[in-house]
């Protein structure tokens, strides 16, 4: 394994389905980004930087912040059957003592939002307040697509 450190990354798929490769829609399932303007939050390990150099033609992805975790969690956190996720779910049933630890415990990689008790994995964002910088199918920094750094927190934060 390679000596770099360990990173929380956000993956935003930006394009849908229509006209797309069988094997790269399976990607997709496989990441759970079904629709487009869907994040999830991975680890930047070989078997997924793999997955997304695949889907670099559809998606965008970088290193997320603390803040920007904390953001997804409060505004676009769901639990099964459509429940908002709240301060009093996160203390009673994950045993955190705010919705901000859970986020600095998921940044730092302490913990994995899918093994989270009926958290969704996924967030659901809106299109971009104001519109995308560039195109949404050039890639970065000209457009939207492929890596991206830290600049994918602007990107979220238009779109919560």
């Amino acid at each position: 394994m390679s000596t770099e450190k360990r990173k929380c990354l956000a993956v935003l798929r930006l394009r849908g389905s229509v006209g797309i490769d069988k094997e790269l829609e399976y990607v997709f399932k496989l990441m759970r980004l079904n629709r487009k303007n869907h994040v999830i939050l991975i680890e930047n390990t070989p078997s997924n930087l793999g997955s997304l150099h695949k889907i670099k033609d559809y998606a965008t992805w970088g290193e997320v912040n603390v803040n920007t975790i904390l953001l997804l969690l409060k505004m676009r956190g769901f639990l099964e059957g459509q429940k908002k996720l709240t301060a009093e779910y996160v203390n009673k049933e994950l045993g955190y003592s705010s919705i901000k630890e859970l986020a600095e415990e998921i940044h730092n990689l302490n913990v994995n939002i899918s093994d989270l008790y009926k958290v969704k994995p996924l967030f659901r964002l809106h299109p971009p307040r104001k519109g995308f910088n560039g195109s949404p199918k050039i890639h970065y920094p000209k457009g939207e697509l492929g890596y991206r750094g830290e600049s994918i927190n602007e990107l979220i934060s238009k779109m919560i």
